[in-house]
This record gives C-alpha cells, structure tokens and sequence, in this order.
C-alpha cells in the first residue's frame, strides 16, 4: 500500500479507514472484528461517524462477491488494478447501493479525495470515471441468471462450495434463508449476572441510559438491544453485565450445576462461557484452559471484570492434552466448546464466509474428537459433558458426536436443559440453531452422561 504522507483530515475520515481495514480483512492479516476495535481505539473516530465506518467494514465485507460482480464490468482489467484501489471503489458502490443516508455526490467526493491523497491525481480520475460512470448506468443483474447456485452465491455473497455444502445438508431453500439472513445485521445482547439484578430492574436501568432494551426470548439471562451499546453501559462497567450472543448463552445452563462442583472449561477463551459457569456455582470453581497465552489473560480479564476471579483459575494448555495434565475422575462437569470453523458466526464475522476451505472440515473434526477423548477421562462418574460449536456443518457436530458416542458406550447422550422456546429446535437430543431462525449466532450443542 502507498507510503505517501497522507493528510490529516483524511486520516480520521471513515471512509478512509474502513478501505485501510478492508485491505487487512483481504489480505488475511486482521479479522474483521478485532480490527474494528483496534482501529477506533487507535483514531480519532468522532462518535458520529463510528456507526458509518462499522457499517462500511461489514456492510462491504458481507456484500463482497456481489459488489465485485457490480463492478467487473466497468473496469477492463481488474488484474491491474491496485488491491486499495479495488476496495475503494467496492466500499463507495456499496454506500451507492445499499445505503440511503449518504447523498451520490457526497461517496463521489470523499472516493476521490482519498484516491488523491492516498495514491495521486491519475487514480483520483480513475476513481471518479468508474463511479460516474456506474452512477449513470444499470448495475448488472442476477435475473438472467439460469443456475440457481450460481445466482445465490452473487446475490447473497457466499462461495459456490460453501453454498452446495449447506444444501447438501439443509436443502437449498433452508441454504438460501440462511445466506440472506447473514446480510442482516447483528443484535447486541448482553448477560446478566441474576444473583445481582433481576431481568426487569436491569432493562429499567439499562432505558434510563438510553438503549432501547427488551427481554431475551431466546436465554432467561439475555437482554437485547435494538439501539445503544451494552460495553457504554455502567451496569457493564460494574460487571453486572457481559455482551455475549444469545445463543452461546445456552451453553452453561447445560451443565445442569448445583453450585459446589468443580468445572473444567477445556476451552475457554476469551471467557463468556467461563464466566456464565461461575455465575451459576456457589462454592464451586472452575479452571479454564487455553492454549494460547494472549487468550488466557482476556479470560482473567473478563473474571476480574465481572467479580469471579475467585471462582477461576487459568491455565495455558492444549485441551488434546487434559488426560496427561489432570488426574482421572478430577471435574464434576467438563464445558468442550471446540475450536470449529466458526460458520454459525458469519453474520457476525463476514470475512469467515470467504476464508474458509473443504481441508478444514477434515482437520478440525479429528482435534474435537481428541478433545473429547481427553476430557472423557477426567469427568467423575454420573458426571456432564457437554460439546458444543459455533458452526452448523453436521462434520464438526452430528459426526464428532456419533464417533464419542461409539467410542464410549459408558457415556449416554441426554436431552440438553433448554426453555420451551428452545427446545424446538432439539432433534434427536441434539441442538441445533442456524443464523436465521432467531437471528442470534447458529450453534450446536449435545450434553452427555458417564453413566
């Protein structure tokens, strides 16, 4: 990218800052999420204009495969043109596009500004001409389009293979429901610590600061905000309250704890689920593992945060080795959150759609199933396992789950704790939730016994 002295006023422009970021989504180096933060935390971002550069970064990376069929046909040889460049123009057709707010002229100009200062007067005309030109013509259109896959992946951007994957599965219309529901933002939720507040006395609070907040219908300990952030908040500051997805609120309840037992979090980071755990202990505690050092000290952050620091105690360990590390019979109930591909978390995280490939459904599988293997040997009899993912491919959940099951006959497959609502989507005591049945992460879970 260009080394050239870019001035101020350009450098806080969210415009200019989502193209910089949409470059590191692409290239691989960053993941969109952290990105974001890291960037506003490291400019000055007025408030005002923090909810457009959000926007622009998801909004653009969720929309990518469309806008680049959009834009190919304007520009003769996409080959040559500069990566910064492409995500410029891609950023730009996207506010034109799907974003009413913001007046043609206004994308036009700050496109080309940014194209001149960033690069020089020749890009900037480049810029301007293919914008224009697109301003004053018809954007190709999908209609006469004849394989339905192939349409689908341009009109709800998601590659080819990963479509065909899903229908294989769910069928192509259950396939194409959840492909467009990605496009849909994502909600704020958050959990709440109910030995402190209550539902009702919380939401009251949470009003009087501004957000627009109601109960979850999907866990008993969410909130759901449809306008204002939770992390502002000074019931989160406190650490009454911790943002989470609904759905991966499902997960401790599962455990089906009492209070005094001892929990291992075979991996726990950064600590939602940990936390959620020691929240529902009384004398109990839990020790949360992970194999990386960085993410060991984001759950001792979060547990310090919310008042649990003496409920957890950390450690930095591959969860494949539980067995070797920990002395056999040694938790009353073990949490096995795998590390998966993630897919349930594409709304959330759009640059998962494209960065994932068919040789990581076979490696991550064979990691859940040695988790599993390992943990099995350090439950206490009568104890509970629970498995769960944030994906939605039958590879990382039905099969992992069939293998232990077979695996180990002294283990029984239960029916996972859940309200009414939930239990819904409970098939053959399995849990499945995809992305676009109640607009929270899609997720999985399975709860087993050692008999």
């Amino acid at each position: 990218m260009s080394k050239k002295k870019v001035p101020k006023r350009i450098l806080n422009n969210p415009r200019y800052l989502a193209m910089q970021a949409l470059v590191k989504i692409e290239s691989g180096d960053a993941y969109s999420n952290l990105l974001l933060n890291e960037l506003i935390a490291s400019h000055e971002i007025p408030d005002v204009d923090k909810g457009l550069f959000t926007e622009l970064v998801y909004g653009t990376t969720a929309r990518k495969l469309t806008l680049d069929f959009y834009l190919k046909p304007f520009i003769k040889n996409m080959k040559k043109v500069d990566q910064w460049v492409k995500q410029l123009l891609y950023l730009s057709i996207y506010q034109m596009e799907f974003l009413d707010r913001v007046p043609d002229h206004a994308i036009l100009n700050d496109a080309v500004e940014i194209a001149k200062a960033y690069g020089n007067q020749g890009i900037g005309k480049f810029v301007n001409g293919v914008l224009r030109n697109i301003q004053r013509s018809e954007l190709p259109n999908t209609n006469e389009m004849t394989n339905k896959v192939k349409r689908l992946s341009i009109e709800a951007s998601m590659p080819e293979w990963l479509i065909n994957k899903l229908i294989r599965q769910y069928g192509f219309e259950t396939t194409e429901q959840l492909a467009f529901s990605l496009l849909k933002p994502a909600k704020s939720s958050g959990r709440l610590d109910l030995k402190r507040i209550t539902r009702n006395e919380a939401i009251k609070q949470l009003e009087e600061q501004g957000l627009d907040v109601e109960k979850s219908e999907v866990s008993p300990y969410g909130v759901v905000a449809s306008k204002g952030a939770f992390a502002k908040t000074w019931l989160f500051r406190e650490g009454t309250l911790t943002v989470q997805d609904e759905s991966s609120m499902l997960v401790a309840p599962t455990l089906e704890l009492t209070g005094s037992e001892k929990v291992l979090d075979a991996c726990a980071a950064p600590g939602g689920k940990t936390t959620h755990i020691a929240q529902l202990l009384d004398d109990g505690a839990v020790t949360a593992l992970d194999i990386y050092e960085h993410k060991v000290k984001l759950i001792e952050e979060n547990a310090q945060r919310l008042g649990l620091s003496d409920k957890i105690t950390t450690q930095i360990m591959d969860a494949q080795d539980v067995a070797q590390q920990f002395a056999p019979e040694s938790f009353d109930a073990i949490l096995v959150d795998a590390p998966c591909s993630g897919l349930g978390l594409m709304r959330r995280k759009p640059d998962i759609k494209y960065n994932k490939s068919t040789q990581d459904f076979k490696e991550l599988p064979k990691i859940q199933l040695n988790i599993l293997e390992s943990c099995a040997k350090v439950l206490k009899s009568a104890g509970i396992l629970t498995y769960s993912t944030c994906t939605i491919v039958k590879e990382e959940n039905e099969e992992v789950v069939e293998k232990f099951l077979k695996n180990h006959p002294e283990f029984t497959l239960m029916t996972p704790k859940m309200n009414e609502k939930m239990s819904g989507y409970i098939k053959e005591n399995l849990f499945q939730i995809l992305p676009q049945d109640e607009f929270t992460d899609g997720f999985f879970i399975s709860v087993f016994k050692k008999n």
